[in-house]
């Protein structure tokens, strides 16, 4: 016969059980909600654009025309444009985004970290449509007076290879890829700034203090020792970068000139997958090929997201496994 000590300490327990059961279940139900969510967006876009991929076949993927009036339609040149910009942006952001975190880990003045942090952290507010006006409106005539001509007669010796994207003579009319990728790169650097920053503020102070008493300057301690400590998480802060460039649609559609064409140069008009669908997509009527074409484009922006991000995580196990 149990005691009455004995028999709430049993119900207490059975309590605890439950409560561990619910929570379990709940975050399965969360893991599983993700995926739910993530695979029926996969679903819809596939079958929205299957008609185009019908049509089509996979050359919809690598085919360079793109002509609406008589219903051709490549999706090369907007992936093109895509991985051009994003892939620019995220070589200009990065190294300064990596200064910007160390100065402020490193060297900034303690009174001024706080402020200056919390700087970096608004430029992340501010909306995609109000960079794009700026670039518009600045940026591109800027570009377009300064910039561009002093490019053209810069690399004017150098011999055009073909309809190489890297040449940079093009008609200085401010709006382009490289002018897209400056916008795109101011954009994605207060997420590789502020990321960075937490990486650093990860490393173990003892790492640090160990290789300054060993008498290595700043420069010897940052890729001697914390560089190889967090390697792995700096990996991941320019892949967060790239996530936010590869799917940026507002920004993009002001500066980059919306012309769906395989660029020949870095500075002349072309187009990205976003900037594509968000100037056809209000034309576009349910049920025609315009819809499924749109909705196939949008199936190859997640296909080729997906795939970035994939092959970031295969260098981070292979790095972890090393």
């Amino acid at each position: 016969m149990t005691t009455p000590a004995a028999d709430r300490q049993l119900i207490g327990t059975r309590r605890i059980h439950i409560a561990d059961a619910i929570f379990r279940t709940s975050l399965h139900a969360a893991g599983a909600l993700v995926v739910i969510v993530l695979v029926s967006i996969l679903a819809i876009m596939f079958m929205g654009g299957k008609q185009a991929f019908d049509v089509f076949g996979l050359g919809f993927i690598w085919g360079m025309e793109w002509n609406p009036v008589t219903q051709v339609y490549g999706a090369l040149p907007a992936i093109t444009g895509t991985l051009v910009t994003s892939g620019l942006a995220l070589l200009i952001a990065w190294p300064i985004g990596f200064g910007i975190a160390y100065f402020l880990t490193e060297t900034c003045p303690q009174s001024l970290r706080t402020p200056l942090g919390v700087a970096i952290e608004l430029l992340a507010a501010v909306p995609s449509i109000v960079y794009g006006m700026w670039g518009f409106f600045v940026l591109a005539p800027f570009m377009s007076e300064h910039v561009q001509p002093w490019l053209t007669q810069t690399f004017l010796w150098i011999p055009p290879i073909g309809d190489s994207f890297f040449w940079f003579t093009a008609p200085p009319i401010g709006v382009g890829m490289l002018t897209a990728a400056l916008i795109l790169a101011i954009m994605i650097l207060p997420f590789i700034a502020a990321t960075t920053r937490d990486v650093l503020l990860s490393t173990p102070q003892l790492l640090k203090d160990g290789a300054y008493a060993m008498g290595a300057t700043r420069w010897e301690a940052l890729t001697g020792v914390v560089i190889p400590a967090v390697r792995g998480s700096l990996f991941g802060a320019v892949f967060l970068g790239l996530g936010r460039a590869l799917g940026e649609t507002m920004a993009v559609v002001f500066v980059i000139g919306n012309a769906i064409r395989m660029p020949d140069s870095l500075m002349a008009p072309s187009a990205t997958i976003a900037s594509v669908v968000a100037n056809s997509f209000p034309e576009a009527e349910p049920g025609t090929l315009d819809l499924a074409v749109l909705l196939g484009l949008g199936f190859v922006l997640f296909v080729v997201s997906f795939g970035v991000l994939a092959i970031a995580r295969f260098l981070l196990r292979q790095e972890r496994m090393s």
